[in-house]
């Protein structure tokens, strides 16, 4: 749905999953291209986003569980790259900060940020391309 930046190595990587309702796919895809832009300022230095669809019921997990996704919802798995933790921390402080983040006054986001689960992550191994 969206990759902006390029792969990188000895990166620090955030990931996230996130409900998003079917319906609003394109609305989901034109925010995640305006933060990027907010993003990259910072210092990410990679981002997709990535619209289910293989995303399969589990037994005892799955992805839709851990985003208490409801009927309707689709699961949106995104990854952003940073050159270092130390970057990405920074970076997060200032951009809570930033009034480009917050949405303009009465805007109906594409999806509830309260069920979006969110971790960062050292890469263990990276593969050339």
């Amino acid at each position: 749905m969206v990759e902006q930046g390029e792969a990188a190595t000895d990166s620090y990587v955030q990931g996230f999953v996130i409900p998003v309702p079917t319906g609003r796919r394109e609305d989901y895809r034109q925010v995640a291209e305006e933060a990027w832009v907010l993003f990259k300022e910072y210092g990410a230095l990679r981002v997709v986003e990535a619209w289910g669809d293989d995303v399969p019921d589990g037994k005892l997990t799955d992805f839709r569980r851990a985003v208490k996704a409801e009927p309707g919802e689709n699961i949106v798995f995104s990854f952003m790259e940073w050159p270092s933790r130390e970057v990405c921390d920074a970076a997060q402080e200032k951009i809570m900060k930033d009034d480009r983040m917050k949405p303009p006054e009465g805007m109906d986001w594409p999806f509830d940020g309260k069920r979006m689960i969110f971790a960062g992550f050292t890469p263990v191994v990276t593969l050339e391309q």
